[in-house]
């Protein structure tokens, strides 16, 4: 298996998906870029280079949109209602409130309001997360708006690995899937192989092994998750890390497999705290394994207030490895 970064595990699966099937689009802002220009090399591929290379070979089944969030969507739709299967890119998650309509309250719909004959296998793709400096309007953490909604699936990928198996999935899928990838850990490298695969969605991962407590999240933060275990295991406190995945569908039995193991629970959720992925999953837990746990249950999220722009401020506000370790001693205490 070769070693590739998260942006070339996913051209990897778009590069093999197109090629075996026709149907399959790719939208969205600077896609194409300067590609044909005496300046290609410099050509974009999108605002993170995941589409470089891709113009030469599959031509105009690449769309350079104009910048219209509200437009280029919903042409994704209407594109996937009518036998296509678009990849649209959200350039930043931010930018939902200008299509939201299109997604919530059409693509989520469509099978249910018209008794399951249609169907919407349409993907958009977003980055999310602070750590760049964007400020508020380019760096929230919206998961759980799209999680909120029946119709839609989420995918949250932390590695290579899964970033590649994940998106052959979600082109696959005849349903509308929200693929977030945290703008972070692009350059995060791991093995993945040259094959086409795909993960099916529902179906978290352990990526540590643990008896004392366990860490569930997705993205970035199982990065942060298990800096924390690192830390833990030198005083002798094993965490279970469970890496999500995908948050809708949400595989709580492995959740509640690993708490029944562990008896304590810690969610990390870049997020702010309110109606967010780390607030569901605490309450599922509560409700349906509460008989195994040993304490409450304990939350690492973000504060409750914009993603400020000044760096350090902003490094306050992302939960980090130490937050989260002293989270678990918390949780191991009570």
């Amino acid at each position: 298996m070769a070693q590739q970064t998260i942006r070339q595990a996913i051209n990897q699966a778009f590069h093999q998906e197109m090629e075996r099937d026709s149907t399959v689009i790719l939208m969205g802002e600077d896609i194409i870029g300067g590609t044909g220009s005496p300046g290609e090399e410099e050509a974009w591929g999108g605002a993170m280079g995941i589409y470089k290379g891709l113009y030469r070979v599959y031509g105009d089944r690449l769309l350079d949109t104009p910048l219209s969030e509200a437009a280029f969507v919903g042409a994704a739709i209407g594109a996937a209602t009518c036998g296509m299967r678009p990849v649209a890119e959200l350039m930043f998650i931010d930018f939902l409130g200008v299509c939201f309509d299109q997604i919530f309250n059409q693509a989520a719909k469509f099978r249910y309001m018209f008794g399951g004959k249609a169907q919407t296998p349409v993907v958009i793709r977003t980055m999310y997360g602070a750590g760049l400096s964007a400020a508020a309007q380019h760096s929230q953490t919206l998961t759980s708006m799209f999680t909120h909604v029946p119709g839609i699936k989420v995918v949250c990928p932390s590695n290579p690995y899964d970033a590649k198996g994940l998106m052959i999935e979600a082109i696959r899928d005849n349903d509308p899937v929200i693929y977030c990838e945290h703008k972070k850990i692009y350059d995060t490298t791991g093995d993945v192989p040259e094959e086409m695969y795909s993960i099916p969605f529902g179906e978290a991962d352990i990526r540590r092994d643990g008896d004392d407590v366990t860490i569930a999240t997705y993205g970035m933060m199982v990065h942060r998750a298990l800096e924390a275990a690192d830390q833990l295991a030198a005083d002798g406190i094993e965490c279970e890390v469970v890496d999500l995945r995908t948050l809708s569908p949400l595989d709580t039995d492995t959740i509640l497999e690993s708490v029944e193991n562990t008896g304590h629970l810690v969610v990390v959720d870049e997020a702010p705290p309110r109606c967010s992925v780390a607030a569901d999953v605490a309450a599922q837990v509560a409700r349906d394994g509460f008989r195994d746990l040993k304490a409450p249950v304990g939350m690492v999220t973000a504060p409750h207030t914009p993603v400020p722009f000044s760096p350090e401020l902003e490094k306050h506000f992302v939960p980090s490895a130490d937050k989260i370790a002293a989270c678990v001693r918390d949780t191991l205490d009570d």
